[in-house]
């Protein structure tokens, strides 16, 4: 470990001590924890990797890389911009795709190949499939009407390259129907799931807890008058389906403690109808407790409260589910599924239909490692499963890279999945 601890203390020598810090230096704190890690000096045994990871994060503020990175044009304001500056950065860019390079890499566009974007949102992934190869059309489908108006002016951008299409995943057959799209005539089709930026950065669609707003959480605006909301959903339900929401689509260890709280509020003082009502609630139900997310930032404890909230508002793993059955009926042989996940429910769906774990159009609630072998089956139901519809191209899960995950925080929880049609079974 000699290199390493002197490694580090040629660092400390370009990070000179600042007196006039007292109790809040950053370089003598530095050293502090520099001592602790190396108690023996250089002959102390040390975690290798983390040792580099620190390192590293370490030398480049020391040569000041996010300095020279996002160099500051004005010294009158915290953030180096102007007013006009910082409004335009925020309304500019209203959802950035992630893992888009993996999406071509892997989709590879041809010229005069049709492709399907399941999930249109801003339309930064189809932008990038119709400038990867020219004549290659994109079918733009998202239930939300404000994607849909986006993928119209899409379509002026591209003439005769955009087909708009409003509508969820189980509208699809009858949008496609009357554009004359038969089955297996689709070459690619990529499933960007979850919520857009766009979604989460208005307060008045309800998705975010750090906006204040109603608790609505419809994707699908107001296309249904009768859909309920969220606060409908919150005024109604009763506490035992409340748990078992929050339980199974929010997998939230204090369900129990949030439905009680819920019900409880409903008839002691009045309806839940804000975001921000029900994130307080939540948080005084847990008792305050501090989480995490993956980048080790704190997490609100309402954070799973409000997902499971948004996945039963809009039916998402069962239109989700038969998404993915779509896919296969409208995919040529030889084309591509691209999945974009962003947590385990909607992982677990998308790996179960690939590997062919899949009973009756539904996914197995077991994974194959626990099945029962002690069962028989007849020979057309085992063919059935030998003969898998699908190939997958990458074996293990892509996430985004450290890069990716610093320039864009939400693509941390991405899990990227592709794969080929290869048979077709009804």
């Amino acid at each position: 470990m000699a290199g390493r601890y002197k490694q580090f203390l040629r660092l400390l020598e370009s990070w000179p001590l600042d007196s006039s810090k007292k109790g809040r230096d950053l370089g003598h704190h530095i050293r502090q924890k520099v001592v602790e890690a190396f108690p023996s000096g250089e002959t102390s045994k040390v975690n290798v990797e983390e040792c580099e990871k620190v390192y590293n994060s370490l030398k480049r503020l020391a040569d000041n890389y996010y300095g020279d990175k996002f160099k500051r044009r004005y010294t009158s304001s915290a953030t180096g911009l102007t007013r006009e500056e910082c409004t335009e950065s925020k309304t500019s860019v209203l959802h950035v795709p992630v893992m888009a390079s993996h999406v071509l890499e892997y989709l590879r566009p041809q010229p005069g190949q049709i492709f399907i974007d399941m999930t249109f949102g801003a339309g930064g992934l189809s932008k990038f499939i119709l400038d990867e190869s020219q004549n290659t059309r994109i079918i733009a489908l998202d239930r939300d009407p404000l994607a849909n108006s986006l993928s119209n002016e899409l379509s002026e951008q591209y003439p005769g390259r955009v087909i708009p299409l409003l509508g969820k995943f189980s509208e699809l057959p009858e949008l496609l129907k009357s554009h004359n799209i038969s089955r297996d005539s689709i070459d690619g089709i990529v499933f960007d799931l979850g919520c857009s930026s766009m979604q989460l950065d208005r307060a008045e669609r309800g998705f975010s807890i750090s906006k204040d707003g109603p608790l609505d959480m419809r994707m699908d605006g107001d296309r249904f008058p009768h859909q309920p909301t969220a606060a409908d959903v919150l005024a109604h339900i009763d506490e035992h389906d409340l748990f078992k929401l929050l339980r199974i689509y929010g997998e939230e260890k204090n369900a129990k403690k949030i439905s009680r709280a819920v019900i409880e509020t409903r008839y002691t003082f009045r309806k839940l109808t804000r975001t921000h009502e029900l994130k307080d609630l939540v948080a005084s139900a847990c008792d305050n407790q501090m989480r995490l997310d993956k980048l080790q930032r704190i997490s609100h404890s309402a954070t799973k409260t409000f997902q499971a909230l948004r996945i039963f508002v809009n039916n998402e793993l069962n239109e989700l589910n038969y998404g993915m059955i779509l896919a296969h009926r409208y995919l040529k042989v030889g084309g591509k599924v691209i999945t974009l996940t962003f947590h385990s429910l909607e992982d677990r769906i998308v790996k179960r239909h690939l590997v062919g774990n899949v009973i009756e159009n539904a996914i197995n609630p077991l994974p194959l490692k626990y099945s029962n072998h002690s069962l028989l089956y007849d020979k057309s139901f085992v063919d059935n499963i030998i003969d898998s519809k699908w190939k997958m191209i990458n074996k293990h899960v892509l996430m985004p890279d450290a890069d990716e995950i610093e320039a864009n925080p939400r693509s941390r929880s991405a899990k990227f999945r592709a794969a080929i049609k290869c048979l077709n079974i009804e």
